[in-house]
């Protein structure tokens, strides 16, 4: 390894610290600050695979700046389905509206990540899962809540596929790490080349 120092990933995101202490990476968790809106504003009507790759380097940036010559890992992911983009829900109604409007459509999950060492983004990547949410009856939706709100507040598409958010699904297309938020293998890969795990 290149480094002493473990990778500092920059996200407060449980499954992907679960992710990575699963496939046995040294890494600490410190959060970065980044105003993901703002960014997203500034994008405007990019492509999705886009923002979330801008919002994953801009939190790697972030926490680079705050952990000079460590290497940092941000990560993001963002939903669409059926033409709109859909934000982390503020409250439990806008859960509850968001799962009505992918209820019978396909959701397309798209989750980036990138490395960053003192101001420099040194790799990044992207990918994208479809999901096909089944009908979802209101009842449905409501006892769904009860059961999960508010640890899905911090969930794009208003699930955790390693809980009950799996029975959301009829379909799932797409590589299972990109739907537990963050493109895993390619991280490993890219730690390898760059020499903090080895070969």
């Amino acid at each position: 390894m290149t480094s002493s120092a473990p990778l500092v990933l920059a996200s407060k995101s449980t499954s992907r610290s679960a992710m990575l202490k699963g496939a046995g990476v040294p890494f600490e968790t410190v959060p970065a600050s980044v105003d993901e809106r703002a960014i997203e504003a500034e994008l405007g009507q990019a492509p999705p695979g886009e923002v979330a790759l801008a919002l994953a380097k801009a939190k790697a940036l972030a926490g680079a700046r705050a952990h000079p010559q460590r290497l940092v890992l941000g990560s993001d992911s963002l939903v669409t389905c059926a033409g709109r983009r859909f934000d982390k829900p503020a409250s439990r109604e806008q859960a509850a509206s968001h799962l009505a409007w992918f209820s019978g459509r396909r959701i397309e999950l798209h989750s980036a990540a990138a490395l960053a060492r003192d101001g420099v983004i040194l790799w990044s990547g992207g990918e994208v899962a479809r999901l096909t949410v089944r009908d979802l009856s209101p009842d449905f939706i409501e006892a769904y809540l009860d059961l999960e709100w508010p640890a899905v507040s911090h969930c794009v598409g208003v699930f955790r596929i390693e809980g009950p958010g799996v029975q959301l699904f009829s379909h799932i297309a797409g590589d299972h790490f990109t739907v537990l938020g963050m493109p895993l293998l390619p991280v490993l890969g890219a730690l390898r080349s760059l020499g903090e795990l080895p070969g």
